[in-house]
């Protein structure tokens, strides 16, 4: 909804504004569709030069967060604190039980409790695996923390793809606009016979490429690949937070303790309360016993 609200302001200003001050619509109209189907035109093809399908496909899925936000809310990163906790307690009291959590979560009795967070395989996966490897007695918990980062990293690397690829793209459009701009120069440049009126309608039209260039890129474009690339490092935090929990996990810290290290570093925002946390665990281990 902000999204919108935003895309509204930014056409209500600008053309508002050249309104206001006695500009006519006319000449952009008529030439908007001519302009935008060389600058658009030329800007998708280089795209689709730029990137394979699946990174296209990434792109158009992504550019949806503009819109809908970020992913995971307060609940859900209260909720992965309790499944958390619910693991990581097994693990100790028998490992064996946790097998069938961790090799099977679609039919987890544990991991079904979760519905949202049993949909991110991403997230899922690195639960299971992380507690996989708990499982195989690691010598040095450092050795699974760095596997840890370097596949959040890539991860987070791959995420944000569709964001450097729009961003790519507004880089190009003004200079793709100036393309368009030439083009109706010469087209200018063959009816320097026609009276004035008609020159200069020839020349505003051509200046319009110019226009839709920048302002795509600067007023659409460029503010999509900002807003994708915040909505991917905000929900990155929701995995950050199970890194830090099964860390934890790894140095033998008590279950509390562990459980109060992700809830410390989970956004503030997002951030569930001592009390609030203590209440939901609460419901965890009575629903348990």
């Amino acid at each position: 909804m902000v999204g919108i609200v935003g895309i509204i302001v930014i056409f209500v200003m600008v053309f508002g504004g050249y309104i206001a001050a006695g500009g006519k619509m006319g000449i952009i109209l008529k030439a908007a569709p001519f302009e935008f189907t060389m600058i658009g035109g030329a800007a998708v093809g280089a795209f689709v030069i730029s990137n394979d399908m699946a990174g296209i496909k990434q792109t158009a899925r992504d550019t949806g967060k503009v819109f809908k936000g970020v992913k995971w809310h307060h609940e859900d990163y209260r909720d992965l604190l309790c499944l958390l906790f619910e693991l990581i307690r097994l693990a100790r009291q028998n490992p064996v039980g946790l097998e069938e959590h961790i090799e099977a979560p679609d039919e987890s009795s544990i991991f079904m409790k979760y519905p949202k967070i049993l949909t991110d395989r991403e997230a899922i996966n690195l639960i299971c695996d992380t507690l996989r490897s708990a499982s195989m007695n690691y010598d040095d918990p450092h050795q699974v923390e760095e596997v840890l980062e370097k596949r959040m990293d890539a991860n987070m690397k791959h995420a944000l793809h569709s964001s450097h690829s729009l961003q790519g793209m507004a880089d190009g459009l003004p200079a793709l606009g100036i393309v368009a701009a030439v083009l109706g120069i010469i087209k200018t440049m063959g009816s320097l016979d026609q009276p004035p009126e008609i020159l200069g309608k020839l020349i505003g039209g051509a200046l319009v490429g110019t226009f839709l260039g920048v302002f795509v890129a600067y007023g659409l474009v460029g503010p999509f690949a900002a807003r994708v690339e915040s909505v991917i490092k905000e929900d990155g935090h929701f995995y950050q937070l199970i890194r830090e929990v099964l860390v934890a996990n790894l140095y033998n810290h008590a279950t509390n303790i562990c459980i109060e290290v992700g809830r410390q570093n989970t956004p503030g925002h997002c951030r569930p309360s001592y009390g609030e946390l203590e209440e939901a665990l609460k419901l965890v281990k009575q629903g348990a016993a």
